[in-house]
């Protein structure tokens, strides 16, 4: 039995009370909202967690890191010390993007090592393995990509992205599509490509009962990608958007009859006046599936700091209904990110979660505010550094102040405005 029947048959279930008392909500209301598909749980039959993230309406705004390799720079322990640093900033969930070395070895050891939920991306694995077959990426094949999918779950990856809303009806609409663009989520091109040179079906798509078996074989959850997202504003809330979203809103549905937890992956590049209405959008077409959203960034000006323009996009997009929040890092369209890039990466999608669960009302967030606010009135450090989003940058700044200064900091000295006389 998986999750969702277990939860629609309303039996017990430890990750649905580890999630409540996680959450401070009851456990009725965490399995009424797995039952219905408004709440996932990503956890593999296969894997052991120590920390368990539910996703979903009326829970905290969770936050997803990428890590992973590239053809162009592959090393494990940079990996596993990004791991490392995307839990100790505090991240939910970790997705191995991994495209260079020995993936099976890599996805292996990130397993090991997370404490976390793990995802990933089988597309990225099947488009390798058909390169260094001396293939083009255009001829994939469906056989091993659903073999790349079984093994991905045996191994236990806890949830996957899956590009099933690109059929050969999106695709054409893609085409016809004036996009500045194109397609720019890396899974979704290939698989435009493939059904561009070969006119087949995305198998994906086609075969999509056949992934619902393997994802209730395992109980991994489905994040269903969003293969048209929109990687700059000019093509924003377009036609092959919202094509993909509605597919996507029917196999929802068929996902939740098979007893398989599914979450919508979401944009992307869009102005700051179309972020609501792409959350309500996404919500209702949807059914109120967890929502997953890549940023969205609000501006494409800023190469260096997206983890800005992510976070700005994040926190209203989160207000508005955003569920999981992807970080997007420093290095976000320059290169593979650092370790650094990680940890600052973490930090803005979190602080653009935080804030839009203070809009949300999610219990202690404002409490929290409120808290560090008091002890900052006090000039009292430590509790300040308890109750902050960093204290690890918190302690570094203030290691920079001269013994004197203790009491206060150097921007007003003893003209400190928190200070009584």
């Amino acid at each position: 039995m998986t999750l969702m029947q277990d939860a629609k048959n309303k039996k017990t279930n430890d990750l649905i009370e580890a999630a409540a008392q996680a959450e401070n909500l009851s456990e009725d209301f965490i399995r009424e909202g797995v039952a219905a598909g408004t709440i996932v749980i990503p956890k593999n039959i296969n894997r052991t967690l120590k920390k368990i993230a539910a996703v979903g309406a009326g829970l905290k705004t969770k936050v997803n890191a990428n890590i992973g390799t590239s053809p162009e720079r592959v090393d494990l322990a940079e990996e596993l010390q990004k791991l490392d640093a995307a839990v100790k900033a505090g991240a939910d969930a970790v997705m191995d993007l991994s495209t260079g070395g020995n993936l099976t070895q890599i996805r292996k050891e990130i397993l090991a090592a997370s404490p976390v939920q793990v995802g990933a991306v089988p597309i990225y694995e099947a488009a390798c393995r058909t390169v260094a077959r001396g293939k083009k990426i255009s001829q994939i094949d469906g056989e091993l990509l659903f073999d790349i999918i079984e093994e991905q779950a045996e191994q236990g990856v806890d949830f996957i992205t899956v590009h099933c809303g690109i059929n050969k009806k999106t695709v054409g609409i893609l085409n016809r599509q004036n996009r500045l663009a194109g397609a720019v989520s890396r899974g979704g091109s290939f698989l435009v490509k493939a059904v561009n040179a070969t006119g087949k079906e995305n198998p994906l798509y086609e075969q999509y009962d056949r992934l619902l078996e393997i994802a209730k074989k395992y109980d991994v959850t489905l994040s269903l990608g969003d293969g048209f997202r929109p990687g700059c504003l000019f093509d924003a809330s377009d036609g092959p958007q919202i094509a993909e979203l509605l597919v996507l809103g029917e196999l929802v549905l068929r996902a939740r009859a098979a007893g398989v937890q599914a979450m919508i992956e979401g944009p992307g590049h869009i102005p700051l006046d179309q972020v609501e209405a792409n959350v309500t959008l996404a919500k209702k077409l949807g059914h109120n599936a967890p929502l997953y959203f890549l940023g969205p960034l609000v501006t494409d000006i800023a190469p260096g700091y997206d983890h800005i323009t992510s976070a700005i996009g994040g926190a209203l997009a989160a207000a508005k209904g955003v569920d999981f929040i992807c970080y997007v890092t420093p290095a976000e369209h320059l290169r593979l990110p650092d370790v650094q890039d990680v940890h600052e990466g973490v930090i803005a999608a979190r602080i653009a979660a935080h804030a839009a669960d203070i809009v949300k009302g999610v219990r202690g967030a404002r409490e929290r505010d409120d808290e560090i606010s008091k002890w900052r009135k006090a000039r009292n450090w430590e509790k300040q550094k308890e109750f902050c989003i960093d204290p690890i940058k918190f302690a570094k700044e203030r290691a920079k102040l001269p013994p004197r200064q203790e009491d206060v900091c150097t921007m007003c000295g003893e003209f400190c405005s928190m200070k009584d006389e």
